[in-house]
Formats: C-alpha cells, structure tokens, sequence
C-alpha cells in the first residue's frame, strides 16, 4: 500500500519546476536512471576510486545538512542523526534505522532495509550501497563537533543485501585513529 507522506513536503515552483524539500532544490529521477549512471561511473572509475570520492562528497553534503536542519529545528545529538535517517528513509533510498548510536565514543550502526541499489541491481554479490557511508560520517562529525569535541569518524559499508547471504545491509562508524598514517585513513571529508 501506498500513501502519500504529508511530513515529508515536497514544494513545486509552477513557474520554474523546480522542486523543494526541507527548503533544499531537489531533483526528482527515476531509480532507474540514477542507478545507470552510478553504474556507469563506477565501471569507468572502478568501484573504489569511485566509493572514494563519493564518500567525501557526500560527507560535505551530510554535515552540511545536519547543520542547517538542526539549526532550523532547535536539534541536538543524537536527534538530529535520528531526523537524518528519518529524511533519507522518506526520500527512496531505502529505510535507514539506527541500531545504536553513542556520541561520545563516536559510534553508530545503522541498518538498512529496501535498498534502492539493490531493488534496482538484484543480488550481485557484493557490497553496492556505498554511497551512503560518507553520510553517516558527515552527519556524525557535524554532530561532535556541534557538541565541542574533536573527535571525528570514519563509516564503512560492512554487508549488503545485495551479497547473497544478507538480506540487509549494514554501515559502522566508529573514531578515526589518532594517526591517520598508521592505518591509510584520512580526516578530510
């Protein structure tokens, strides 16, 4: 069943045609069409110099969001992750819901159900939704350090629906080291 979700606004400029949410310019495509092109950049690039540089796209993408979202709904800590989860779920990239989540160790888990990437690609064995890991980091980021710490995250992708034996997928994000040269990992996002 299908229902219209009125929480959700969508805004569309008669004039214009441009589409607005959460005072935010969207586009609206089908899955289709999104999925093909992703595709399409992942063959050209690889998949992992391309999960690298969505990854910090969309890190850019999530702490602005949280910023401006928690500023507009008087939101902290762990709700404006909550409110970010909510938003991505009511916009047909799948249903985000967080597992745990503790601010102060800088960790989360979140799992995710009806994954646009894998109604679109079936199982294809391996790991395709890692697009979203770059969200979850920016969103935790601009969160810490809202509250005044410095510490800062890093998300990965750790099961997809998409791999034969899940039916879900899954992200962490856990601190990043104290010596990003140690272990490869960077703090830019």
């Amino acid at each position: 069943m299908t229902k219209m979700a009125p929480e959700l606004p969508i805004e569309v400029d008669v004039e214009t045609g441009v589409w607005t949410t959460d005072a935010l310019p969207m586009l609206y495509v089908p899955r289709h069409f999104f999925i093909n092109n992703h595709v399409a950049v992942e063959e050209a690039l690889g998949a992992e110099r391309y999960a690298e540089i969505l990854y910090h796209a969309g890190y850019k993408s999530a702490w602005h969001w949280c910023e401006k979202e928690a500023e507009l709904h008087g939101l902290e800590g762990e709700a404006v992750f909550e409110h970010y989860m909510k938003r991505l779920s009511q916009r047909g990239w799948g249903l985000f819901i967080t597992e745990s989540i503790d601010l102060d160790a800088g960790t989360a888990s979140v799992r995710l159900e009806h994954s646009a990437f894998v109604y679109q690609l079936g199982k294809v064995g391996r790991k395709v939704e890692y697009m979203f890991t770059g969200w979850f980091s920016g969103a935790m980021d601009q969160i810490l350090a809202a509250r005044g710490a410095s510490l800062r995250t890093l998300a990965e992708q750790v099961q997809s629906a998409a791999e034969e034996d899940h039916d879900v997928g899954r992200f962490e994000v856990r601190p990043l080291s104290t010596d990003p040269q140690a272990t490869g990992e960077s703090r830019e996002g």
